[in-house]
């Protein structure tokens, strides 16, 4: 019995990344598949997220972020992490992405 449940433990360990953006703060909702004969099933919607590698030009290293395709699409507007970091509101960053905007706001 104490090896099921140390198995379980163990395995329950390796899903701590979340599936949330971390420059967003999008996360998963909730639904219904609906079939032709009006069936409903509960499912979850993902965000679409990526695992990308940004380039700071402020801290002059890589940065690299479980980030949501919108979010992405945002960074390069902004010209770069640096600046959308430092326009974001910290409410919707992670901890991590919160380190990084203290950085760069005392860079900058």
């Amino acid at each position: 019995m104490t090896i099921l449940l140390s198995a379980s433990i163990h395995f329950l360990g390796k899903l701590n990344m979340s599936r949330k953006c971390e420059l967003t703060g999008k996360s998963p909702l909730k639904g219904h598949k609906v079939s032709h004969a009006n069936n409903k099933l509960k499912r979850k919607f993902f965000p679409n997220l990526k695992n990308v590698t940004f380039k700071s030009d402020m801290l002059k290293r890589n940065i690299r972020l479980n980030v949501s395709n919108s979010a992405l699409r945002s960074v390069d507007y902004k010209g770069g992490i640096d600046f959308y970091l430092r326009d974001v509101k910290s409410y919707k960053l992670s901890p991590k992405a919160k380190k990084l905007k203290k950085k760069i706001m005392i860079k900058s």
